[in-house]
């Protein structure tokens, strides 16, 4: 890789964030997401990306509202997201606050575009994080083998949310056998300042 300047290297990263939205093989289609449970313990999961909105610095998950990540965040919460794509060997880490947001139009929107298939999900019940006996997905057998209709994939609306994260820093890493490089943007509330950091 060429040496590239500051401003390069935001424009690159923001373009890999929007690529890996877009491209369910890409390895920035699956980060992971990082937030803090009550006891102040680390929690982390992988979550698929569904939109990045660069002016707006923002990025958008989709949970079901009875998961655990969902009191950890609340209306405003710092979090984490780390990705890695391999064939680059570049690793991009972001900090932000988010938000659960259930009811309004951002959620709505989401839903309603949202594949049958991933609406299925959210008619588990149990819902995510409850002890079972033996291994089960929270779904009857039935709703395994069959995606649901659109009247039927209703009944899960209710479970579903969306996290919201405003992003404030962003950071790239390049590995590189002669030597890795790094840079790291941080949010003034009018642009972006850069700077290098030895890695």
């Amino acid at each position: 890789m060429t040496e590239m300047t500051l401003d390069e290297v935001l424009e690159s990263l923001w373009q890999r964030w929007t690529r890996g939205k877009a491209d369910r093989n890409s390895p920035l289609h699956t980060p992971v997401v990082g937030t803090v449970d009550a006891s102040g313990k680390p929690k982390q999961r992988v979550m698929v990306l569904r939109e990045v909105n660069r002016t707006e610095r923002r990025m958008r998950f989709h949970t079901d509202i009875r998961s655990a990540k969902v009191d950890q965040i609340g209306d405003a919460a710092p979090v984490s997201v780390i990705g890695y794509d391999p064939s680059a060997k570049i690793q991009l880490r972001l900090s932000g606050t988010a938000r659960i947001e259930q009811d309004s139009e951002t959620a709505d929107k989401a839903w309603a575009a949202s594949a049958l298939s991933s609406r299925r999900c959210y008619l588990a019940n149990p819902g995510p994080g409850t002890a079972v006996d033996a291994p089960m997905s929270g779904l009857t057998a039935e709703q395994e083998l069959v995606v649901p209709s659109q009247d039927e994939s209703e009944a899960a609306r209710p479970a579903f949310a969306v996290l919201l994260i405003d992003v404030t820093t962003v950071e790239w890493l390049y590995l590189a056998a002669s030597g890795h490089r790094r840079a790291r943007f941080d949010w003034d509330g009018a642009a972006w300042r850069g700077t290098w950091l030895i890695p």
